[in-house]
């Protein structure tokens, strides 16, 4: 026996909690369930517990849209963004609509019932059971929650210390008194080092090649003083406008002037470590916006190394040793823990396999249609946000292009919506080929395809896919429509 809804939701993490919230004020009525594989909600901020853990965008633009984040802090802490996460749950009322401890295995469409069947198993006991649905919204963004990225490192097997990847840090680790080093130099490593270093005896950041840093202040001073005469819902609303601005202002300017944006990015680094560092270390090969920029909290990772808490060292590993790592260099880092900060691996829609009336589909090679469907896939929509701005900027408006898509065949009597591309329409590059950042070059596979023009290129730019997503007819030729009966 199945349990049927008009829509499933897979994910009760920030975009699977915001899709079903949308659903509620849009598209009411609709009964609806979300299909969850942990035991709580929040995704990525159930997942990651490492030291300092915390947003890498600003929380005015990466809250909800229809709840904005009132807090002066711009950058927060794992642990509020997961409680902020969870009270829009409970607000909403969605949190009734979570069954918990699932994973996904499979879903498959039936043609002839119009309906997709989800397959779930129960992990902790090992059974499975059914759903079927009308729609089916995946929100599960596009980590691989088993396993992250650990390259081959020679000689591993000696190193007498302790070796951890963030994505599975273990509880109440004492690091106190302890050599760390921290293998990395993306979001989570210029988290952790600064974290550790209060406790930890040193903290050594070994990367192989530099990234690009933005500091950005850890409260917004404005806040308390605009709130001496205006209402807090309006001073927060304009901060969310004013820092959307400054993404896109940012981003566009690092591809039109890459070389006065480096400077701009190098600039306060250098002011705040003077002479004591060689800014080497902090000047990469690649332009601003090639890879994720990483954003440094009141500049808190330099002055770690300021300080001498910390020590940044640019350079290749040549093997473990028994008591820490020996670079191609020669030098050697001496450490009692190993933090392998080396990424994430992509997985995309969970791992599930998609069928086709039990036919497999290999969603890597469809494109993706307003960067919201899939080709040839009915009724069903990826919640994909975005990667150079706020994640939830696009989930948002993607969000609710899924409630006017769904409002829209209620009221046509459709059944069935289908994205079908034109002959030629595949391009080069993935939903994410904006950026070369390792991770993705890594599992390019797992990602759906973008096309040469229109509906079907990606387009990264928020202001484009408000307009494309909110305001644009649902009927554009490119979605085949079935009617009921």
């Amino acid at each position: 026996m199945s349990e049927h809804f008009d829509v499933l939701i897979v994910g009760a993490g920030i975009s699977g909690i915001g899709m079903a919230c949308h659903l509620q004020k849009e598209s009411p009525g609709k009964r609806y369930a979300i299909l969850e594989r942990r035991s709580a909600i929040g995704g990525t901020w159930d997942l990651f517990r490492y030291p300092g853990v915390r947003s890498d965008s600003d929380m005015f633009s990466f809250a909800y849209g229809f709840r904005p984040w009132m807090s002066p802090k711009v950058l927060s802490e794992g642990r509020l963004v997961r409680e902020y996460v969870k009270e829009t749950a409970e607000e909403y009322g969605v949190d009734r609509h979570i069954r918990f401890g699932l994973k996904i295995l499979k879903a498959d469409w039936s043609s002839d019932q119009n309906l997709w069947t989800i397959t779930a198993l129960q992990e902790a006991t090992g059974e499975t059971s059914a759903y079927t649905c009308n729609f089916f919204v995946s929100c599960t963004g596009y980590y691989d929650y088993d396993q992250g990225h650990l390259p081959v490192f020679p000689g591993l097997d000696r190193f007498e210390g302790q070796t951890i990847h963030p994505q599975f840090w273990p509880e109440n680790l004492d690091y106190r008194g302890k050599r760390v080093v921290v293998i990395g130099s993306g979001a989570t490593a210029v988290t952790i080092v600064p974290a550790m270093v209060a406790q930890a005896a040193h903290v050594t950041m070994l990367q192989r090649t530099p990234t690009y840093y933005f500091i950005a202040p850890t409260l917004e001073k404005a806040i308390a003083l605009l709130g001496r005469f205006l209402p807090a819902r309006w001073i927060y609303g304009t901060l969310r406008s004013a820092y959307i601005a400054l993404q896109r202002a940012l981003y566009k300017g690092a591809k039109r002037w890459p070389q006065a944006m480096r400077k701009f990015m190098l600039r306060p680094i250098q002011k705040m470590l003077g002479d004591t560092v060689d800014m080497r270390h902090f000047t990469p090969s690649y332009n601003p916006w090639d890879q994720r920029m990483c954003v440094v909290p009141d500049g808190d990772l330099f002055k770690a190394i300021k300080s001498g808490k910390a020590t940044i060292v640019t350079d290749e590993i040549a093997t473990f040793t028994e008591h820490g790592i020996l670079l191609k260099s020669g030098e050697t880092l001496d450490a009692d823990i190993v933090v392998t900060a080396t990424g994430i691996r992509l997985k995309t829609f969970g791992g599930m396999d998609i069928t086709l009336d039990g036919a497999p589909v290999a969603t890597h090679q469809l494109l993706s249609y307003r960067a919201v469907l899939m080709q040839d896939l009915p009724n069903m929509a990826f919640i994909f946000g975005y990667t150079n701005a706020s994640w939830t900027l696009k989930a948002d408006i993607a969000s609710r292009y899924v409630c006017r898509l769904l409002n829209y065949m209620d009221s046509k009597g459709i059944a069935r919506a289908t994205p079908r591309a034109p002959a030629g329409q595949l391009g080069e590059g993935n939903v994410m080929s904006s950026l070369t950042s390792g991770y993705i070059l890594r599992d390019v596979s797992e990602l759906p395809r973008q096309g040469r023009s229109g509906p079907w290129r990606v387009t990264h730019a928020y202001e484009v896919d408000k307009t494309l997503l909110l305001n644009e007819s649902i009927d554009d030729g490119a979605l085949e429509f079935v009617r009921r009966g």
